[in-house]
């Protein structure tokens, strides 16, 4: 969905790759522009930091091709107060057909996150990156740094599709791990799954750890899955044991039904059995008659079960 086409350098609108001067209404023309168009249109960010304040890229627009692409750096303001009360920092709202690609966005949260740790009356803070109202969105080799609240929202629900995956993890023997997420208030309608973790069973030294499924609501195929014994066709992987450690996983206020028998799956390496698996207020139920959970072959240790339908057991 990355669009070819037109291409908006930002520097053309005003946008200085300085790290001080404003280039908020510069990035602000080249949305409008791209906006406006109804051919497929790239806004470019160049090599450099940017500073920029609040944006909104607001739609509806004509053109259903529009590409962020970032080489550079987007600096939030360093004084906090500036978007601190804002929400989100970068923020599209309704639209349709957009891709954000690469780059780096800097929220600069250090001085809120030290002003909250003082005590002191603090704004709540910026989500790095948000979206609401959207459709056919990518987001690809952007890193998020620093931001204030959380790094990237998107504000919808999710279907169809294979719902909300951390993973495939350990493909490469010597891969970084994957720590606290947040999966919060998420609607999954028709999804092959809802809340899934991964991981290849390869010996790698990667690990997932400290994540957080919470207010979920979903009717799919497989809600919960953890999976580390994931091999497509059995090749390359075949007869291995994935080295990936999943720990400190809490699914919390989940509900919903699964169109199949089995709604919650634990699919455990019998070298790093998942370990920290807290479940409570799961009731998930099958459409025609009581659901249940599998764990097929090493199950993980359950460290807290409160309300939770199907039953969850640990051999």
């Amino acid at each position: 969905m990355i669009a070819e086409g037109v291409t908006l350098n930002v520097v053309n609108f005003g946008a200085k790759p300085d790290g001080e001067t404003d280039s908020t209404n510069a990035l602000l023309s080249a949305w409008g522009t791209a906006c406006s168009s109804t051919t497929p249109t790239t806004i470019y960010v160049p090599l450099g930091r940017f500073l920029v304040g609040k944006v909104v890229f607001k739609g509806r627009c004509n053109n259903k091709g529009i590409t962020v692409r970032i080489d550079g750096t987007l600096v939030a303001p360093s004084n906090y107060d500036a978007i601190g009360n804002c929400g989100n920092w970068l923020y599209f709202d309704d639209v349709d057909g957009v891709a954000v690609i690469g780059g780096v966005l800097d929220g600069q949260g250090i001085g809120l996150w030290a002003c909250k740790r003082s005590g002191k009356t603090c704004p709540t803070g910026a989500t790095n990156l948000g979206f609401t109202n959207s459709n056919n969105i990518v987001i690809n080799g952007v890193t998020s740094l620093n931001s204030q609240m959380f790094h990237i929202v998107i504000d919808g629900s999710c279907g169809p599709g294979h719902g909300i995956s951390v993973g495939s993890l350990g493909k490469e023997l010597e891969e970084a791990g994957v720590e606290n997420v947040t999966v919060n208030t998420v609607t999954f309608a028709g999804t092959e799954n809802g809340v899934r973790i991964k991981s290849w069973g390869k010996p790698s030294n990667g690990f997932a750890r400290n994540i957080l499924f919470q207010h979920v609501t979903m009717l799919v195929q497989n809600p919960i899955v953890i999976d580390q014994n994931y091999c497509p066709h059995e090749k390359n992987c075949a007869n291995q044991v994935s080295g990936v450690e999943i720990s400190n996983v809490m699914y919390q206020h989940i509900h919903g039904s699964s169109t199949k028998e089995v709604a919650v799956k634990m699919n455990c390496s019998p070298k790093h059995r998942c370990s920290g698996i807290n479940l409570e207020d799961v009731m998930l139920t099958h459409q025609t008659k009581q659901a249940v959970c599998n764990t097929p072959h090493h199950s993980p240790h359950a460290r807290k079960q409160e309300r939770v339908l199907p039953a969850f057991f640990s051999h």
